[in-house]
């Protein structure tokens, strides 16, 4: 389904495909011959998604654009099923397995491997072809790998990466009341989307 959201409709070239049960919303772009499968969403919020030429989006993945942070995915990119892509930039051949996450404000450098359940933090950026293993979590700048294990060491470098502000907008230790109370408007411009035909 493509839809139209604040005024801006995707973008889908002849050589493109999307499922019928997937969800492209907004400024999306599509290059030439990517592929986004069944229950896929690409969202683009308040801000843009770009796809490259040669991407398959896989099914149940979910791509974020945001205002600070458009979701960028570069030529020859796999997004696995359950994947989560929420205004980062993915260069050029990377691989994101099925339920690894990457935040706003990451980067997965050329030719990096995110295996099942990793995790790119906000404002992390990995080096080309790094490889996060299975489960294990990339932060800082440039991206340490912790094993999940190590939240302890993790902590020290995650919390400088200031995860609320980036995502929310708010500062750390604010009640889930404020946070949600934007989040719902923030949300609720959607009530307004317009199916394209």
């Amino acid at each position: 389904m493509l839809l139209e959201h604040r005024g801006r409709r995707p973008v889908v070239p002849e050589s493109a495909y999307v499922a019928p049960s997937a969800v492209v919303c907004g400024a999306v772009a599509l290059g030439e011959r990517a592929r986004v499968l069944h229950g896929a969403v690409l969202t683009a919020e308040d801000g843009e998604v770009r796809v490259g030429e040669d991407v398959v989006v896989m099914e149940n993945a979910l791509v974020r654009g945001r205002a600070a942070h458009p979701a960028v995915l570069g030529d020859a990119v796999l997004v696995g099923p359950h994947a989560h892509v929420n205004g980062a930039t993915v260069e050029d051949e990377v691989f994101v397995a099925t339920g690894a996450a990457l935040f706003p404000g990451a980067l997965a450098g050329a030719g990096s491997e995110l295996r099942i359940h990793s995790v790119l933090h906000v404002r992390s950026r990995l080096a080309p072809g790094t490889v996060v293993p299975i489960g294990w979590i990339a932060a800082g700048d440039p991206a340490q790998l912790f094993p999940p294990d190590r939240h302890d060491e993790l902590w020290e470098v995650q919390r400088e990466l200031d995860f609320p502000g980036t995502v929310y907008g708010v500062r750390r230790g604010t009640g889930m009341r404020t946070v949600m109370a934007g989040q719902t408007a923030f949300y609720g411009a959607h009530r307004d989307d317009r199916e394209v035909t």
